[in-house]
């Protein structure tokens, strides 16, 4: 069993957000989790199977605002899926917080791409087995 049971995140547009979020997990094998309704639309497995996420317009009805040194990980099979996601997300609405790569302060095995959703929720894509010579 994983420790977390779901993430969720606030946007202010909640068709814009399924858009970017659709193109993002897409390209990770995740589809939308069934069953969502009232304003909340996740993907990935129910909570029987694993870790979901989820957004929604914030409760309080303020705006949505992404926290400072918060971030999301979503995890990739390998380099071409962080390089995917890193491209589905700038060509729908995201932005971009660092290319996909590997970086001095992490181990060389730690492929990431982070980006920032329409909202400006930050997010990266993980490969932690990257071996470079495998990617040619």
């Amino acid at each position: 069993m994983t420790m977390t049971l779901y993430t969720t995140v606030g946007v202010s547009d909640l068709a814009r957000s399924i858009g970017f979020y659709d193109a993002v997990f897409s390209v990770l094998g995740y589809s939308r989790t069934p069953g969502a309704d009232g304003g909340f639309v996740g993907w990935g497995p129910n909570y029987d199977d694993g870790v979901s996420f989820w957004i929604c317009k914030p409760f309080d009805g303020q705006a949505p605002s992404p926290g400072n040194g918060s971030m999301v990980a979503f995890r990739a099979r390998n380099a071409a899926e962080v390089r995917a996601f890193h491209a589905a997300a700038l060509a729908h609405g995201g932005s971009d917080e660092g290319p996909p790569g590997t970086r001095e302060i992490y181990e060389p095995s730690f492929y990431v791409a982070y980006v920032r959703d329409p909202d400006g929720n930050k997010l990266a894509c993980v490969f932690h087995r990257y071996d470079a010579s495998q990617d040619r």
